[in-house]
């Protein structure tokens, strides 16, 4: 046999041999997972674990994937197909921390079919995608009692929740039945009813939808609406209260005594709305509401916490950078905040905030904890959003400077600080009430009952008297944002509805599992929307913007005062009765006003070349260290590795000849 045939034996019995290795290892670890992400991103968290482990009758998982269908669909469908493969290994997951109490069924639904037809009887969201191919992609959990909790459709906006979503759905098909959450609001959060929509759509109007975070909670929770003159607040497990606006006494006093009596309540105020800005036309007349503002000082006071009106929370590092105008250079915007945790601006130490990743608010106020009174109990205050060490506070002297806000002259304004600011904070203790003497109410008599003051049968006050302390320890989550939570920030409409963007919603899901004392899902709803920062990166650029930033301001004060020397002298040049003389002095005063306007315009661009320069510099070295090592090393160990064979090849022809 010659050296030829036996050298590609060789690579064939090799290659068997591998393959066969290959195919054995692969039944004997298919089972065996190795998660080396950071935050073990592809294992199951502790808290779906115990509600596996917890399971004490067998339950039924369908998972619903139109996949023979979805191979011809156009691109938007077959996106999925990623996202099917993520959901169903994670349900083989969960199959196996079930110990044999759950059953994974995986069901194609054909047209025409039995399992097209479950489909559409479980109530499962379809989209056509040809004459007679539906595309589905939900889950249904049944229990051997007969319960059946529903996934209708696995939409993007909950990709990154896909594991509470599964272990909620199996929590509450097994042990409990939907919470109960009241919403009271003066913006309408709550959008239209569904008679009203339905008489503006027939007469070619749009009505107002709900807002995206209501749309999520009515997935987990019953959501009802509060109004916002209630004078009794009940039947209800949880309270969220969004913009207080103007809230009557009464209304104020159903919260104190809601919170009181062992209600659980997130309540989020703000000194400057954006979701509530009075219109074009409002604001030139002069008509309604100019204020786009909501508080509960009284309230806020009785939990120990303060916001000061017109104060906002500010940070160099976490502003957002952004175009005021389509003709504007990007700059950065110190009224949004880009909060993340590489940063360290949520609280590690607080189930709500411990893995929440990245917020974004916008003109958030700032939450200001107070020393207790005498003979009031001591309150415990954690905060959960805050700024970093540099952070501080900015105000404005009037609602008109929001209206047309000047961020470079916000920017201008701002001194770094040298303690976070806090925007949102829970309050635990044993609560005193902010009206321990009750309230008055005014009764309106009934309809068709005269008003006659003498009337004893008909007064027209009333004295309402309440608890004056709570009997047991209460907790509140008071945020200084509204708009964080809302459509405009917290989510971005798709194809497939309203998508979450960062983990603004998460915020909420999170604070109403902790209030409800759910750990268990807390544990799986706090993993949010993880993303790996360039920290080094950030640091850098940070260090480069911070060097130019003294004299990056001084130039554009200068550019500034130039600015209205030049007006005034133009102005002067307009006006009657200047002799020869005078106009030739004041035009060579302005020539000179120019170049010097020009001078500092120069110099602001080279400071900004400068900070790009050093900004593209790293860049270039973050390059280098990323390409260059690698194949350089594989070249050495390759050149070692071939001089190390030459000597050995030498040393054995140099034996060879001796013997």
């Amino acid at each position: 046999m010659n050296r030829t045939l036996r050298a590609v034996l060789g690579i064939f019995f090799v290659a068997v041999i591998g393959v066969s290795l290959l195919s054995v290892t692969q039944q004997l670890l298919k089972h065996s997972r190795l998660d080396v992400t950071d935050r073990k991103l592809y294992t199951l968290s502790d808290g779906t674990r115990e509600i596996l482990g917890g399971l004490k009758q067998p339950i039924t998982v369908k998972l619903f994937y139109t996949k023979t269908a979805t191979m011809q669909a156009p691109d938007e469908i077959r996106y999925y197909n990623n996202y099917f493969t993520y959901v169903r290994a994670l349900l083989d997951q969960y199959q196996k921390e079930a110990g044999g109490q759950l059953k994974l069924e995986v069901i194609d639904p054909r047209p025409y079919s039995e399992e097209e037809m479950a489909a559409i009887r479980y109530g499962l969201k379809r989209f056509s995608i040809s004459e007679e191919e539906n595309f589905f992609f939900g889950l249904v959990v049944q229990t051997e009692f007969g319960a059946t909790k529903t996934i209708e459709f696995f939409s993007p906006d909950r990709q990154q929740f896909v594991e509470y979503d599964i272990s909620y759905l199996i929590d509450t098909a097994v042990t409990r039945q939907k919470s109960r959450v009241g919403v009271l609001s003066s913006l309408p959060v709550m959008g239209d009813s569904d008679y009203m929509l339905q008489m503006m759509q027939m007469q070619g109007q749009q009505g107002r939808p709900k807002w995206g975070i209501i749309t999520h909670l009515e997935k987990n929770y019953e959501v009802t609406n509060i109004p916002a003159d209630t004078e009794e607040i009940k039947d209800i497990d949880f309270l969220l209260v969004i913009h207080p606006k103007d809230l009557p006494e009464k209304t104020q006093f159903a919260i104190d005594q809601f919170v009181l009596g062992g209600g659980r309540a997130i309540v989020c105020v703000d000194p400057y709305s954006i979701n509530d800005m009075p219109s074009r036309q409002e604001m030139f007349s002069g008509g309604g509401d100019q204020r786009s503002s909501s508080n509960m000082p009284l309230l806020l006071k009785t939990w120990q916490l303060e916001m000061p009106d017109m104060t906002f929370a500010g940070d160099r590092e976490l502003a957002a950078v952004g175009a005021a105008s389509p003709n504007q250079r990007p700059e950065k915007i110190l009224s949004i905040l880009k909060l993340s945790s590489a940063k360290n601006c949520f609280n590690k130490n607080s189930v709500i905030s411990a893995q929440i990743n990245d917020v974004s608010t916008v003109f958030a106020g700032a939450l200001k904890v107070l020393d207790a009174e005498p003979n009031a109990p001591k309150l415990e205050h954690t905060p959960l959003l805050m700024t970093t060490a540099a952070g501080n506070t900015w105000t404005v002297q009037n609602p008109y400077e929001l209206m047309n806000p000047d961020y470079a002259g916000f920017m201008r304004r701002f001194h770094s600080g040298d303690k976070p600011v806090v925007m949102g904070c829970q309050v635990t203790g044993k609560f005193l009430s902010a009206f321990p003497n009750g309230i008055d109410i005014t009764k309106e008599p009934a309809e068709g009952q005269d008003k006659k003051p003498s009337d004893p049968n008909a007064p027209a006050t009333i004295h309402k008297t309440g608890l004056t302390e709570s009997a047991s320890t209460s907790s509140v989550v008071v945020l200084a944002d509204v708009d964080c939570i809302s459509d405009l920030v917290a989510y971005q409409r798709t194809f497939f509805g309203m998508a979450a963007v960062g983990d603004n919603s998460t915020l909420i899901f999170n604070a109403l599992e902790s209030l409800a004392g759910s750990d268990r899902l807390i544990a799986v709803r706090s993993r949010g929307n993880y993303k790996r920062p360039f920290t080094v990166v950030d640091q850098q650029e940070a260090r480069a913007a911070e060097k130019t930033a003294e004299e990056e301001s001084r130039i554009v004060a200068q550019i500034s005062g130039f600015q209205q020397e030049l007006n005034e002298k133009i102005r002067s040049l307009e006006g009657e009765n200047k002799g020869e003389l005078i106009n030739q002095t004041i035009l060579k005063e302005k020539k000179d006003i120019e170049l010097k306007l020009l001078d500092a315009e120069k110099r602001l661009r080279e400071i900004k070349m400068q900070k790009r320069e050093s900004i593209e510099k790293l860049k270039s070295q973050m390059r280098f260290y990323c390409t260059i090592p690698g194949p350089v090393l594989t070249l050495v160990i390759a050149v070692t590795l071939g001089i190390r064979r030459g000597i050995k090849r030498s040393r054995s022809i140099s034996h060879a000849s001796d013997s």
